[in-house]
C-alpha cells in the first residue's frame, strides 16, 4: 500500500486510521450452518474463546454473524439471531474488543449495537432505511456490500454487461443515499461483495481492477478468505484452501484493499507482514 494516503474509517467512538497495512477483521460465525466453519462455534463459550483468540492473534475487528448468507442459505429469524449473538458480542465487548455485527436485519442491529457493537455490516448494503435509521441514531460505523437478491437466490443474479462497473456505481449511489441521510462519510466502508450473485469470472475481475472502487474514496473492504471461488483456482476443498486465501488477502492489499475480511488471522498477519518487509510496502 505504498503511496497510498491514510484514510480514517470511524464507529461509535471508535477510529482506525488505514495506511501502511489493511485492518484484519475476523469472522465468527455463531451459526450452525455456515460454508467453512458452520456448527464449530454455536455454543456462546466456544464462540468468545474464538474471538478473544482471534483478536489475540492480530484481528483489529470480529465480525460476528448469526445468519449465513451462503448460496442457498435458509432465513434465519431475528429472535434466533439474536440469541446466537448478543451473547457473545457482550463478552467480547467487555474484554475491549472491537465489533461488528454481520446482519441484514434491523432488530438485531439494534440490539447488536446496544450490546456494545461499533460496526453494521450488511450483505444487503443497507437498502432497507431501517438499517440506515439504526446505523445513523448510534453514528456506527457501516460496511456496505453490493449483492443483487435474497442469498438463497442470489446466483441467479450473476448476470452483468460491466461487474466492475455496475457494482462500482451502485456501491457509490448507496454512498449518496447514506450521506443524504445524516451518515458521515468517514464512517462508511465499501465491499463488492465476492461470490454474492458474481462467479469465479466475475471475483477475479473485481481483484484486477480493485482502484476502481478504491477511486470512490471510502474503505474498500475484501472477503475473499476460504470462498469458492478459490476452490476453482486450485481444485481444493473449503477446509484446505488457506494458501489461496493468504494469496488473496495478499494480492487484495497489493491493489490497494483497506481491510480484509478473513477467518485465519494469525496466519494472514503473518503473511502480510512477510509481504510488506520484502516488497517494502509500508509499517508491520
Amino acid at each position: 500500500m505504498s503511496g497510498m494516503e491514510t484514510i480514517r474509517w470511524r464507529g461509535r467512538g471508535r477510529e482506525w486510521m488505514i495506511g501502511t497495512r489493511p485492518l484484519i477483521m475476523g469472522i465468527l460465525n455463531v451459526t450452525p450452518d455456515s460454508f467453512s466453519d458452520g456448527g464449530r462455534f454455536v455454543d456462546p463459550e466456544a464462540a468468545v474463546r474464538h474471538g478473544l483468540a482471534l483478536a489475540a492473534d492480530g484481528a483489529d475487528l470480529i465480525d460476528v454473524g448469526g445468519e449465513s448468507t451462503r448460496p442457498g442459505a435458509r432465513p434465519v429469524a431475528p429472535e434466533e439471531e439474536q440469541r446466537r449473538v448478543l451473547p457473545v458480542i457482550e463478552r467480547l465487548v467487555d474484554a475491549g474488543i472491537a465489533v461488528s455485527i454481520d446482519t441484514r436485519h434491523a432488530a438485531t442491529a439494534h440490539a447488536a449495537l446496544g450490546a456494545g457493537a461499533c460496526v453494521i455490516n450488511d450483505v444487503m448494503g443497507f437498502t432497507d432505511p431501517e438499517m440506515a435509521a439504526a446505523a445513523a441514531e448510534a453514528e456506527a460505523g457501516l460496511i456496505v456490500m453490493h449483492m443483487r437478491g435474497e442469498p438463497a437466490a442470489m446466483q441467479s443474479f450473476a448476470s452483468y454487461g460491466d461487474v466492475v462497473e455496475e457494482t462500482a456505481e451502485w456501491l457509490e449511489q448507496r454512498l449518496g443515499v447514506l450521506e443524504a441521510a445524516g451518515i458521515a462519510r468517514e464512517r462508511v466502508a465499501l465491499d463488492p461483495g465476492l461470490g454474492f450473485a458474481k462467479t469465479a469470472e466475475h471475483n477475479v475481475a473485481i481483484f484486477h481492477r480493485l482502484d476502481r472502487y478504491i477511486q470512490i474514496g471510502r474503505p474498500v473492504v475484501i472477503g475473499a478468505s476460504r470462498k469458492s471461488f478459490l476452490g476453482l483456482l486450485t481444485g481444493r476443498r473449503v477446509e484446505e484452501r488457506l494458501a489461496g486465501s493468504l494469496a488473496a488477502a495478499c494480492a487484495a492489499a497489493a491493489r490497494g484493499a483497506h481491510i480484509l475480511r478473513v477467518h485465519d488471522v494469525r496466519e494472514t498477519v503473518d503473511a502480510l507482514r512477510v509481504w510488506i518487509a520484502l516488497t517494502g510496502r509500508g509499517g508491520a
